[in-house]
């Protein structure tokens, strides 16, 4: 087999575009180090991974399992939502040495009044 060619190969793989990716794991795993099953003869690594695939010498199973295995993402999943206001506002504050002491000598906020115009860096 001097060439190879897809019509070699589509007798073990009917998809086209499944075989472009089996051979392009197995030409990624030849380029990594993985044992040949067929003579080199001087070919490059992708057509020596669709001759392996039209011989029959590897194990076409195992290549896809390689190849959904190096194609999956992992997502963090989120932490959980706070069911209600007061859960949020205790999620938000922070605790230990930055904590801050809720005064309870502070009054409320009079109705009607704003602060809005204030400048917080201005110190009497």
């Amino acid at each position: 087999m001097a060439r190879i060619t897809v019509e070699d190969c589509i007798e073990r793989v009917t998809n086209r575009f499944e075989l472009v990716m089996l051979a392009a794991q197995r030409a990624r795993d030849i380029s990594a180090g993985a044992p040949l099953t067929v003579d080199r003869d001087n070919d490059k690594n992708s057509v020596v991974a669709l001759r392996e695939i039209a011989e029959g010498t590897i194990d076409l199973d195992h290549l896809r399992y390689e190849l959904i295995y190096g194609l999956r993402r992992y997502v963090e999943a989120e932490p959980e939502e706070p069911q209600d206001l007061e859960q949020e506002l205790e999620a938000l504050l922070p605790t230990g040495e930055f904590a801050v002491e809720q005064s309870e000598s502070l009054p409320p906020l009079p109705e009607g009044e704003s602060y809005a115009e204030f400048d917080v860096t201005d110190r009497d």
